[in-house]
């Protein structure tokens, strides 16, 4: 994705810079000038506005996101790993999922673009089709079939053909469904701690004793021997290479 907004950032390739008239001084005697916001400003910034929505819509993040909060739930471990941490992680296996992507990005459109061989509007359009491609290769077409009816589209020549505004919200509905399913496999273990421990201390009459406290370290003990941070990283990534 960062191919598709350096687009927004260069200028034009020998094209001349279009400004609207912002503020005009009069020093008098007829003398004056007019400072203008250059359209290149405005776009950028327009851009900026919707970074986050784009990062959501786009790419892996929801997905990662989620399951890796579902895990601290699991875990009963409150604020560990911190709010920063949990998306820290995030975006760097975001990076890591979406490099194809971004490598395609760059090679069909900011490159061309660069060389002055396409439009900024022709390469903008370049720069979507391998994020089509990658939202298409995780959407399920029964959320894709659910958005078209609500928009009254009765059919779609394609798969390639589907409307990007289509597509968006078919997508994430498509990653939440899928990062929930992950979730749910997650908790069944820690669960299961939960209840053998709650079992164990009712059993003997230590009703005052909170279930938690004790079955925390259990679930740590198993969530290190079993390499968990390893396992649910990797899981996360192979997710998406399998649905593509």
């Amino acid at each position: 994705m960062s191919g598709l907004f350096l687009l927004l950032l260069i200028p034009e390739v020998q094209a001349q810079s279009v400004g609207i008239p912002a503020i005009s001084i009069d020093g008098g005697n007829g003398d004056g000038q007019t400072y203008s916001v250059k359209l290149e400003i405005l776009a950028l910034m327009t851009v900026l506005t919707v970074l986050p929505a784009l990062l959501l819509m786009m790419t892996s993040f929801t997905r990662i996101i989620i399951v890796l909060s579902i895990l601290r739930q699991a875990l009963g471990t409150a604020q560990t790993p911190s709010n920063q941490i949990i998306l820290g992680l995030a975006l760097f296996l975001t990076l890591f999922v979406m490099s194809p992507v971004f490598d395609q990005v760059n090679l069909v459109a900011v490159q061309p673009y660069l060389s002055g061989s396409v439009t900024a509007m022709d390469a903008l359009g370049l720069a979507t089709e391998p994020f089509k491609t990658f939202m298409l290769a995780q959407t399920r077409e029964t959320d894709i079939r659910m958005f078209a009816d609500i928009a009254g589209i009765t059919e779609i020549e394609s798969p390639e053909k589907t409307p990007l505004t289509l597509l968006m919200p078919a997508f994430v509905t498509s990653e939440l469904k899928t990062a929930f399913q992950i979730g749910f496999l997650i908790f069944i273990p820690f669960v299961i701690i939960d209840l053998v421990v709650a079992s164990v201390l009712m059993s003997m009459g230590m009703m005052m004793l909170s279930p938690m406290i004790v079955s925390l370290p259990f679930k740590l003990m198993l969530f290190v021997l079993v390499d968990g941070w390893a396992l649910i990283m990797g899981t996360l990534a192979s997710s998406f290479l399998v649905g593509a």
